[in-house]
């Protein structure tokens, strides 16, 4: 039993003083609750995220291309210019994300929800929208035009 309180103890302690989610050593964080979390910058290619918890996390212009994103929430994440190819966001969070300029070329969003989403002047470029909630986004100057099952409301004449 005191072995276990002092492994408690030290985690914890851990925690407080910031050793938590480090992208440059950690990239694989399935589940993580990064709520906040600042990952500017981050090269994340290829990092399993599946099911984190990102909601406000800061990743204007992270790599995370390749990244597995599946129902991880980013609710009011900032991804402002992420590169986001050829990501796995199937059925991920994605309420209210600033996605400005981001590439999503080859992405996966079959199932997202995208209500709300700042998608200005994104490429979604052979993107599969199969499913994904586009209620409320802003797609002016997006380049979906090659995207793939994207809901009939959005195409253009």
């Amino acid at each position: 039993m005191n072995a276990r309180l002092v492994a408690i103890t030290t985690i914890l302690l851990l925690v407080i003083s910031g050793c938590g989610y480090n992208p440059a050593r950690d990239k694989d964080c399935p589940g993580c609750d990064l709520v906040y979390a600042d990952l500017a910058g981050a090269d994340l290619t290829g990092a399993d995220l599946t099911g984190a918890n990102l909601t406000g996390a800061d990743l204007r212009d992270a790599n995370l291309t390749g990244a597995d994103l599946r129902d991880a929430n980013l609710t009011v994440a900032n991804l402002t210019v992420a590169n986001l190819t050829v990501a796995n966001l199937t059925g991920a969070n994605l309420k209210y994300v600033n996605l400005s300029g981001a590439d999503l070329t080859g992405a996966n969003l079959t199932g997202a929800n995208l209500t709300g989403a700042n998608l200005k002047y994104v490429n979604l470029s052979g993107a599969n929208l199969s499913g994904a909630n586009l209620s409320g986004a802003d797609l002016r100057g997006a380049d979906y035009s090659a995207a793939l099952n994207v809901p009939p409301e959005y195409l253009k004449d």
